[in-house]
């Protein structure tokens, strides 16, 4: 069960970034990679920062959030190299 929330949260989190970014989404399935990618790198900058977030379901939505939004960032960067 815990894989299907992660997929929500992935879901929700690339949806928001690509809000948050500007210039169109990524389409469902897209926007939930962009997401579960963006939870593992919002994880891997925050526990890097030394920021702990235990806020249970908003947090790691937040998490997610942030990480997809250097994600797109990066990639939109890269692109254009």
């Amino acid at each position: 069960m815990e894989i299907v929330w992660f997929l929500i949260v992935g879901l929700i989190a690339g949806w928001l970034a690509s809000m948050l970014v500007k210039g169109g989404g990524y389409g469902l399935l897209g926007d939930m990679v962009v997401g579960v990618l963006g939870a593992f790198l919002g994880g891997f900058l925050f526990g890097t920062l030394g920021f702990a977030v235990d806020g249970g379901l908003l947090g790691s939505i937040l998490v997610a959030t942030v990480g997809a939004v250097t994600l797109i960032i990066l990639l939109r960067v890269i692109k254009r190299v």
